[in-house]
């Protein structure tokens, strides 16, 4: 039993909710025993595995978490151990800071059997609020560089591309979203091969990023 705050299990975690030591040893920390779940079912095992009166003192544990609401339960899992390789279908997200969208697109891609590609910029998908955002989708996506996304890409702009519904989404593809704001910049839309748009009859100015994404995924699928 853990029972003291200075233990280097609880320190670790505590390290793991910065970015830079996340990168520096290749861990990641989730939090909740819905995430630790998905992340066993998928067949990986925690490095660490600290369980509120089980093996660490309840308060010991809510000290170091970063939620609202304390979890019960917190694993440490390794970055080398999640999903590689690629898929037919991928978001390829350029500077999407938000880690809501992130994690809301990493469920999208999930749902439809999609992988995700990300730029420098872009939120850490190991972080906290991705993690929890993504409801386990990490431990089943894989992740790629933004370099990597593979297949012909289409831009997804709020106006002025094709109908998304006119666009040919047959083999290979890459969907390329930006952040909300700033889209996407003019050497990002030049490496692409199509720019398209999903129109929206209402007054909405446009559709939210991770909306977006889980609308192109859809309109492919449906075409499957």
């Amino acid at each position: 039993m853990i029972t003291s705050g200075s233990n280097p299990k609880l320190q670790l975690v505590r390290k793991l909710e910065r970015r830079k030591y996340r990168d520096e040893l290749g861990l990641f920390a989730c939090e909740g025993e819905d995430l630790v779940a998905a992340g066993r079912e998928a067949g990986l095992e925690p490095v660490e595995l600290l369980v509120a009166g089980e093996n660490v003192l309840p308060e010991l544990l809510a000290a170091v978490s970063a939620m609202p609401h304390p979890a019960r339960t917190i694993g440490v899992f390794r970055r080398a151990d999640l999903p590689r390789g690629t898929r037919e279908a991928c978001l390829a997200l350029w500077h999407v800071a938000d880690p809501g969208n992130v994690g809301t697109l990493l469920r999208a891609a999930d749902a439809f059997g999609a992988a995700v590609a990300l730029s420098a910029g872009c939120a850490d998908p190991l972080g906290g609020k991705v993690l929890r955002a993504s409801a386990g989708a990490v431990f089943r996506v894989p992740l790629l560089g933004f370099d990597e996304a593979p297949g012909r890409r289409i831009a997804l702009v709020a106006h002025g591309g094709r109908p998304l519904a006119d666009v040919d989404l047959a083999g290979t593809v890459s969907f390329v979203l930006g952040a909300e704001r700033e889209g996407l910049p003019e050497e990002v839309l030049a490496a692409c091969a199509e720019t398209a748009t999903i129109p929206t009859p209402g007054p909405a100015e446009s559709l939210n990023v991770a909306v977006a994404g889980a609308l192109a995924l859809y309109e492919r699928a449906r075409r499957s």
